[in-house]
């Protein structure tokens, strides 16, 4: 079946409203098969600097809208979402090469971010302080920053991206997002069309397909007054550097090399289960993925079965034309970088239990044993599907491994015990810990973040948006004026 496409997105640019764009035909490709699906015009950075005037012109106006009436808006985008839910996960999964159960549970997390958003509006906007002169009143209030640059990645393009959108939306920003070139329909047009059909006024949402210089435009366009960035740490330390100069807002989620640590008396059922998901959900393209498992000793031949036994079973193929667990890595040049990290890891001593293997796009499910820290599986992102295995003697070792990369995303501990799981979360350098649990976590109403080289503590999520797309303002009342002594 051939999915719908819009001349619209095909040759306009979503600047407030679809306009006639200056820039080239970006091409649609699907990464299972490398056929062209479709094409979008890209974005330029003179489109950045339209874009960010027209946002400028539009954010007073959105910003004065009723508070009820911005949260109306995004309950109708909302609905539009799951009403939409067959076009926009047929596209998740066709340009994107997600599996049928992902795109459902990211089109579902984003509903929920949206329900979250609309519910923004209505909160408590500040505080009144005391003074310590009579009749004066002190008000502390939350106000819009501006207009919100928002750059999205390609592999969970819908959520990552209105995680941050939305919210920005709600607290009366303007938004331009830049979404991934591999993943400009999906997370760009439909979402366009999404927020225009829901209401939202022209002028005030923006999205500009393109490549590094239109992101850098984004991120240095005076007029843009925060950047919120998910993607490598490498472009997210540019970015940081850029905003810090200019002394903009940014708020960054990086990447990550997130560990799960099997203690002794863990479910080895259980654990194995936790990782099996971590590694390989998504063709382990996430940020949270479980990158290392780190294993004690004496039950990790038994943890190795087990996690192997679940890889084995894992089907690998075009997720448009089969029912499969994986499907394809996002293009050639990632399964080529994966299938490096394994051959290198394994001419240093690593042993490959089950999968290894290459085809095209398509890597299978890999579990790699004998793992040591020198090894490039050990201590780079891999964003694929792979699990490594190391071995630890004791929960001092276990915590200095997990603390040994620059990483400092997401980690999971499995354990009987909870409060000796606890002991060691609390000295792990990472954002987020989840026991008896894996680590790719995400529930929309808890602030969500990194630490280390995995962020700059910004935080996405629950009470931390409020904070995250506004700024504060001090406004101080006196009803007569006073005389001071000059």
């Amino acid at each position: 079946m051939d999915m719908p496409v819009n001349p619209v997105w095909q040759q306009h640019l979503f600047l407030g409203g679809w306009q006639t764009g200056e820039g080239e035909p970006l091409a649609v490709t699907e990464p299972a098969t490398g056929e062209r699906l479709s094409q979008v015009k890209a974005a330029t950075p003179a489109d950045v600097d339209r874009a960010a005037t027209i946002a400028r012109d539009a954010q007073q106006r959105w910003a004065a809208v009723p508070f009820d009436q911005k949260a109306e808006i995004l309950r109708t985008a909302a609905a539009l979402l799951k009403e939409r839910a067959g076009e926009i996960n047929g596209w998740n999964t066709r340009e994107c090469g997600s599996i049928g159960p992902k795109a459902e549970w990211e089109l579902q997390a984003t509903y929920e971010q949206a329900q979250m958003a609309a519910a923004l509006p209505m909160q408590p906007s500040g505080q009144i302080f005391p003074s310590n002169l009579p009749g004066k009143r002190n008000y502390w209030q939350r106000i819009p920053l501006g207009t919100v640059g928002v750059i999205a990645p390609w592999n969970f393009p819908i959520l990552l991206s209105m995680r941050s959108v939305l919210p920005a939306l709600a607290l009366g920003n303007c938004v331009i997002l830049k979404p991934d070139p591999k993943s400009s329909v999906c997370g760009g047009a439909l979402m366009a069309q999404v927020l225009q059909d829901a209401g939202l006024p022209e002028g005030v949402f923006h999205v500009l397909p393109g490549g590094p210089e239109v992101g850098q435009a984004l991120v240095e366009h005076p007029l843009v007054k925060m950047i919120s960035f998910t993607g490598s740490t490498a472009v997210g330390r540019k970015i940081g550097e850029t905003c810090g100069r200019m002394l903009k807002k940014a708020a960054l989620e990086l990447g990550g090399n997130n560990a799960q640590v099997v203690l002794d008396d863990a479910d080895l059922d259980a654990a194995s289960s936790c990782g099996a998901w971590g590694s390989f959900l998504h063709q382990g393209q996430i940020c949270m993925q479980t990158g290392r498992h780190l294993v004690h000793r004496s039950v990790a031949d038994a943890y190795i079965e087990r996690l192997a036994a679940r890889a084995g079973n894992l089907a690998c193929g075009d997720p448009w034309q089969q029912q499969v667990h994986l499907g394809p890595l996002i293009n050639e040049a990632q399964a080529r970088r994966v299938e490096d990290i394994l051959q290198r890891s394994v001419a240093m001593g690593a042993r490959i239990v089950v999968g290894g293997r290459r085809r095209g796009n398509f890597v299978d499910a890999t579990v790699i044993a004998d793992v040591t820290p020198d090894m490039p599986v050990f201590s780079e992102e891999i964003f694929g599907p792979v699990a490594p295995v190391m071995a630890f003697d004791s929960d001092d070792q276990a915590t200095d491994l997990v603390n040994e990369s620059p990483y400092g995303l997401a980690a999971a501990i499995h354990s009987g015990s909870t409060e000796r799981a606890r002991r060691i979360a609390e000295r792990i350098r990472v954002g987020m810990v989840h026991i008896n649990d894996q680590t790719v976590n995400n529930e929309f109403q808890v602030p969500f973040g990194g630490l280390g080289s995995s962020g700059n503590s910004g935080r996405f999520g629950g009470p931390a948006n409020l904070d995250e797309f506004t700024t504060s303002q001090w406004v101080s009342v006196l009803d007569e004026g006073i005389q001071y002594p000059f």
